[in-house]
């Protein structure tokens, strides 16, 4: 065995659950509950989505994204990390965060339309065969010495928060018409879904172990602030954010790095 070998294995450590006993075993299922809920949101999205309701169906893909950070969250805590729920969760993401967008954009897109659309059908089935592509590609390149804050394409709850965040201030326009807006919505994100462009980790940013908790701090209690009060906004600017954030960082950052440098100039 190499050197680099046993320094990947060292670093992650898969733990089987049938190697479990009694209460041991009982908390590593824990993860799995958030995953199973996970998908349950994202199958009650799908159902709400063709009955009209979109902002439910917005509503309920973005409580996925809440499990599906809890779920790895609670695996690493009570040290359940497996195979088993690697796949599960792989799963539960094509569902919430691939069928479930798709499929809700074509509820809406197709919303007053008769007959056939070709052109709507294939936008959506590229948003579910590059949610596959990615999540299938992630599964099989896990590298445990890769850089844990960055994810290799957008993530795919970051593509669904695009299109949640777009049928939360678009819907009442976008429902039937201005179609080319409404696939633009879908191919986008999802073609960056399977890019090569890095973007930044959820997990890591609100990771307690950050080493600017104080601004991860303020950036949650505004981010709270801004959905009680201006709910729509917020989504908007917090989804395509995140969107553009692998060409906004490289030009806020520097600016940031002066902010200090100039208050302590004037305080010195």
């Amino acid at each position: 065995m190499t050197r680099e070998t046993t320094r990947r294995t060292q670093t992650v450590e898969f733990v089987r659950a049938s190697s479990r006993r009694g209460r041991s075993r009982a908390r590593s299922w824990l993860p799995s509950l958030f995953t199973l809920g996970n998908m349950l949101c994202g199958f009650a999205a799908i159902l709400v989505a063709f009955r009209g309701q979109y902002a439910l169906a917005c509503v309920l893909i973005g409580a996925s994204v809440i499990l599906d950070i809890a779920d790895g969250a609670v695996a690493r805590m009570v040290g359940a990390v497996s195979p088993f729920g690697l796949q599960f969760d792989s799963l539960a993401d094509l569902v919430s965060f691939g069928l479930a967008p798709s499929l809700l954009t074509f509820a809406l897109f197709s919303a007053g339309r008769d007959g056939f659309d070709p052109l709507g059908w294939i936008a959506c089935f590229v948003w579910v065969a590059c949610a596959a592509i990615r999540l299938a590609r992630f599964n099989t390149t896990v590298d445990p010495t890769a850089d844990k804050r960055f994810f290799v394409g957008l993530p795919s709850p970051g593509a669904a928060g695009v299109v949640m965040a777009s049928v939360f201030a678009f819907s009442d326009v976008l429902e039937g018409r201005d179609r080319l807006w409404v696939l633009l919505v879908v191919l986008v994100p999802g073609l960056l879904m399977i890019s090569t462009i890095r973007w930044r980790s959820f997990r890591s940013l609100v990771s307690p172990k950050s080493r600017r908790p104080y601004g991860l701090v303020t950036a949650a209690v505004l981010v709270a602030v801004g959905l009680a009060t201006v709910p729509v906004l917020t989504f908007c600017v917090v989804a395509y954010g995140y969107l553009l954030s692998p060409l906004l960082v490289p030009v806020v950052s520097p600016l940031g790095r002066l902010v200090p440098t100039r208050v302590k100039d004037l305080l010195s």
